[in-house]
């Protein structure tokens, strides 16, 4: 009788069906987002409001399903991880419009990586990079789940203190993002993590991720973890 597969082979398996459906899906963000599905006033903008930056507006490309969290959650999250945004090493795995890991930026982040897989976001987000001067911003076009499936030896020293996990909705990829980050060892102790969902989303923190606040705005369910010492 053949041996079961290795579960690396298996947990492997699971992330490349996952990926494949998220590419499958031409979306940066979901439809189900802040503004309940409807595009803002003054659509395809983005105002930044806090920090160095605040109140400048940035443009973003019109990509089906692309939808900045907006500036009362934003506000709250950033009052949130006061604390810790100075200096922080952050990561945007769905970065879309920037709108999370630019706002960090400008309230003191010392860097910001923002992962979009779509390509006009892609080049908007360099775009309003080099706009801003924001030494400290860079912008990978890939999906999140092939980021996160990079070897070790492509991802030196990639320890993190905020991330932000805002996926489209409708491709389920919390608990896969989740999973990934802690078994890749990419949170440093104490890291800040955001997660933005629907109200009837679910997924499973891992047991050393604390719940600090607990918000919902609409139709959408916004938390913020801690990440303790295992």
């Amino acid at each position: 009788m053949d041996s079961a597969p290795p579960a690396k082979a298996l947990s492997y398996h699971f992330l490349t069906l996952h990926r494949e459906k998220a590419l499958s899906k031409a979306v940066s963000k979901s439809t189900s987002s802040t503004t309940g599905g409807h595009k803002p006033k003054g659509s395809n903008q983005l105002r930044i409001i806090g920090g160095q930056w605040r109140g400048r507006k940035l443009s973003f490309p019109d990509v089906d399903g692309l939808r900045p969290t907006g500036d009362r959650i934003r506000e709250t999250l950033f009052n949130w991880i006061a604390p810790d945004i100075h200096g922080a090493n952050c990561l945007d795995l769905f970065a879309g419009s920037g709108a999370l890991g630019l706002e960090a930026l400008s309230r003191g982040a010392a860097s910001s990586l923002l992962i979009e897989r779509d390509s006009r976001a892609a080049a908007q987000l360099k775009s309003n990079l080099d706009l801003l001067k924001a030494d400290g911003g860079k912008v990978l076009q890939m999906d999140a789940l092939g980021y996160l499936q990079r070897s070790a030896t492509e991802l030196p020293n990639a320890m993190f203190d905020v991330v932000f996990i805002d996926p489209p909705f409708q491709l389920n990829l919390w608990q896969v993002v989740i999973d990934q980050l802690e078994q890749r060892q990419l949170l440093r102790e104490g890291a800040a993590i955001y997660i933005e969902s629907g109200l009837n989303d679910h997924y499973l923190p891992p047991a050393n991720w604390r719940l600090h606040r607990d918000k919902t705005s609409g139709s959408v369910h916004y938390r913020l973890f801690y990440r303790e010492a295992q």
